[in-house]
């Protein structure tokens, strides 16, 4: 389909990864048919130091490369610093977007772009490349939150304008949950959910197993709502499946202050 030419040149992709080499090319694979279009027109990793060959896919794949510390807030926003289009699309490295998705983005760009939909960001709906009964409920219950709260996460990728990023103050250089900080600050009426697919890889859901990712994924949230320092969410994520069972972070969060009452600088 050939688009609007304001629509044209219009995206930079901001991917941050770390050791990404088994997703990172379907991850750029689906970028192609925009690129060919000329709606996509850079292609930015920011890459938190990764060991392994995410760097060379990278640079095979003609993307600029900048190189940070890790954690995913402080290397987007490495990678949009070096944007240089008038939209930003946030993707994760193992999350690549479903056939059908450009026409949706490029209706929505132009919308917004001549007037006919307000300044507002964009998600994809999520969906896990995976078969079984599983998939298909954590599917539903992304799906249910999304329509009741307009909360999509970063695996939901983010189409934002760079006016609009910036007018917010942009991504904070959080190590965890920089997707969720971002999404709360544009509020529900900013943000549209759009038809398209953003298919997640499965691997972490199957390694860790489905029903203890989406428990560890909850109290992650729960804690932030609470108002948990950023920092100690990481450090409970983070920590080996082994010795999650040695803290409390339910407790933690019946300890803490609302969030609502915490200032959101």
């Amino acid at each position: 389909m050939r688009h609007n030419c304001q629509t044209e040149g219009m995206i930079t992709v901001i991917i941050p990864t770390l050791n990404s080499e088994a997703t990172l090319t379907k991850c750029l694979a689906a970028l192609i048919p925009a690129a060919v279009d000329g709606i996509v027109t850079q292609v930015v990793i920011a890459d938190g130091g990764s060991k392994d060959a995410t760097r060379k896919i990278a640079d095979s794949a003609g993307t600029d490369i900048v190189v940070t510390e890790p954690g995913r807030g402080q290397q987007i926003r490495a990678g949009i610093a070096e944007a240089r289009a008038p939209w930003l699309l946030v993707l994760h490295s193992d999350t690549y977007l479903a056939h059908g998705w450009i026409d949706e983005v490029a209706n929505f760009i132009e919308a917004v772009d001549i007037g006919r939909h307000r300044l507002s960001a964009a998600a994809f709906q999520f969906a896990l490349d995976d078969m079984g009964v599983r998939p298909r409920l954590l599917e539903q219950m992304v799906h249910l939150r999304c329509s009741l709260a307009k909360l999509p996460y970063g695996d939901q990728g983010l189409l934002i304008p760079k006016r609009l990023h910036d007018k917010l103050g942009g991504f904070k250089p959080l190590p965890l949950l920089e997707d969720l900080d971002m999404v709360r600050r544009l509020g529900r009426n900013q943000i549209k959910m759009l038809n398209a697919k953003a298919l997640t890889d499965p691997t972490r859901y199957s390694n860790e197993g489905y029903l203890r990712r989406i428990m560890r994924n909850q109290i992650c949230l729960a804690m932030y709502m609470a108002g948990q320092p950023v920092e100690k969410i990481a450090a409970y994520y983070n920590k080996p499946q082994s010795s999650i069972q040695d803290c409390d972070p339910v407790q933690s969060v019946a300890d803490q202050k609302p969030i609502s009452d915490i200032n959101p600088s």
